[in-house]
């Protein structure tokens, strides 16, 4: 496609690569454009192992969805959901509960079509719902999504912020913005999460290709900010962490991985350069 492609969503900038489409064209999707193939080719390039990585990350959400749903919690707020693709929320969390609820919120005007028109299509719109908007403004995030009526804001919610946090700057207030989400949760509430770090990646063989990797992303709309564990950690304060804690993506649960990209890396778990944690709001 080209950038006058008359198919593209009102306000989608086709100038530069969007990460959310990004990681579409990593997982297989086909809600990218030309910009966004070329990026990805060339980020394969430069690190063969970035598709495996991806898949790695999405299957850390399925895994954090399904035991949520386990432990009785059927209604979802995933900010920063990109593009859909195989393994949504509303799926995952449909195969524990067939009644769960999901409102999915974003900034990409591609990413927030597509979700609409997948729902729309699977015959769902009327129980879950899609939000353009910016996750950095809790107050209005919260109306917009208590206003779909999806969300019951008396009960458990699973607040999600998977692989998005680290577009947000280093100058910018991230613990703030969380923990005014989770001042707006209800007790029993969930906040599952993870992040990028360079944490155990020292003196790794591909360490040049990494920083290659950043260099190209920070050229793109949307650049990449890594954070330390220690940083990532306050992003749970007040809350009570289920084990294992923070840890990295395949150490996670690792009894239910399911993909083989998953358990290729169970042995060498800081090679995804990815943190995570879930913790519950007492």
């Amino acid at each position: 496609m080209t950038t006058q492609d008359p198919e593209a969503p009102e306000g989608v900038d086709l100038e530069r690569p969007n990460a959310a489409r990004i990681y579409d064209w990593f997982l297989g999707g086909d809600a990218n454009w030309a910009i966004d193939r070329q990026f990805g080719e060339q980020a394969v390039r430069t690190f063969p192992m970035i598709k495996m990585v991806a898949r790695v990350g999405r299957d850390f959400l399925g895994r954090g969805v399904r035991y949520l749903g386990r432990n009785g919690i059927d209604q979802f707020l995933d900010l920063g959901s990109g593009v859909p693709t195989v393994g949504n929320v509303h799926e995952v969390a449909a195969e524990v509960n067939p009644n769960a609820r999901c409102v999915y919120v974003d900034n990409e005007p591609v990413a927030v079509a597509h979700s609409q028109i997948l729902l729309e299509r699977e015959g769902v719109a009327d129980r879950h719902a899609v939000l353009q908007g910016d996750l950095r403004d809790p107050a209005d995030i919260w109306k917009r999504a208590l206003d779909t009526g999806v969300l019951d804001p008396n009960r458990p919610i699973g607040l999600i912020m998977v692989g998005v946090l680290y577009f947000l700057g280093a100058d910018e207030p991230v613990a703030q913005t969380i923990q005014k989400y989770l001042s707006l949760l209800p007790s029993g509430s969930y906040f599952l999460s993870s992040h990028l770090t360079s944490d155990g990646l020292e003196g790794m063989a591909d360490s040049e290709s990494r920083e290659s990797i950043m260099a190209q992303y920070n050229k793109s709309s949307t650049p990449l900010h890594l954070r330390s564990r220690a940083e990532f950690t306050t992003f749970f304060e007040g809350l009570e962490l289920v084990e294992p804690g923070i840890v990295y993506l395949p150490e996670w649960h690792p009894e239910e991985m399911e993909s083989k990209a998953t358990k290729k890396l169970a042995n060498d778990p800081a090679f995804v350069g990815h943190i995570c944690g879930l913790g519950r709001k007492p």
